[in-house]
């Protein structure tokens, strides 16, 4: 590893630690009336993030220093680990969207599986460039990261992607419309990866032209691997 490498990645590691001890200060300083669960959240959110580990493919076990925040949620191990089984292990050729990226987990994961093409978008300007970094780490030449908005990034392409990872934030209202837009990103028989604090149902998924293909539920995380309706009919 050379010494940009070592300083990009020592300097990312000090960031966490001094978001991680922001975080601390600002739970200890509310009032206690005020804090109650919250403050108790904030001190696991705190020392329970920073870090992930890519599962499979040629960075196997890597473990990667990653920014916290508060509606940030790596997409834990054993769901990785599952929805890689069910898309198997190598994507040679696959072209793949993490719309919404995150610390990057689902998208690293594509390219340590040798995908060909891996876009992620990200809004929040630390985390894009703290992707940007990691791809840089890993050497990761097929990884393209911008910062932007995640649904005119889907809007961008029709019948591009071969998967698409659809992960926004459980709180907001992106759901519907990530997926309208996904349907029409993806190719005739592509993958649409949907993290959700719910399980879909059949009626809502039909609504948008959308087949649950897969399902795995994993503590607070619905996992559904979904395809096109008239590809799972064909």
């Amino acid at each position: 590893m050379g010494r940009s490498a070592i300083k990009s990645e020592s300097a990312l590691r000090a960031l966490v630690q001094k978001a991680a001890a922001a975080a601390e200060t600002a739970a200890d300083a509310a009032p206690a009336r005020k804090r109650g669960n919250a403050g108790n959240a904030s001190r696991v959110a705190a020392s329970a993030a920073g870090e992930i580990r890519i599962i499979g493919g040629q960075w196997r076990r890597t473990k990667l220093a990653v920014l916290t925040r508060p509606d940030l949620r790596p997409t834990p191990d054993r769901v990785r680990e599952t929805l890689f089984n069910w898309l198997g292990q190598d994507l040679a050729g696959w072209r793949c969207l993490d719309a919404f990226a995150g610390t990057g987990a689902l998208g690293l994961e594509a390219a340590s599986r040798n995908a060909s093409q891996v876009r992620m978008v990200e809004s929040d300007v630390q985390l894009a460039a703290q992707i940007k970094q990691l791809a840089q780490k890993l050497g990761a030449t097929q990884v393209e990261v911008s910062r932007g908005d995640a649904l005119a990034a889907l809007q961008a392409y029709q019948a591009h992607w071969d998967l698409v990872f659809i992960d926004p934030p459980f709180s907001g209202q992106l759901f519907v419309p990530a997926l309208k837009a996904a349907h029409a990103a993806v190719t005739a028989q592509g993958y649409i990866y949907l993290e959700a604090p719910e399980a879909w149902s059949e009626e809502a998924l039909a609504a948008l032209g959308l087949v649950c293909h897969r399902y795995l539920k994993a503590g607070a995380v619905h996992a559904h691997l979904l395809k096109k309706a008239e590809a799972q009919q064909g």
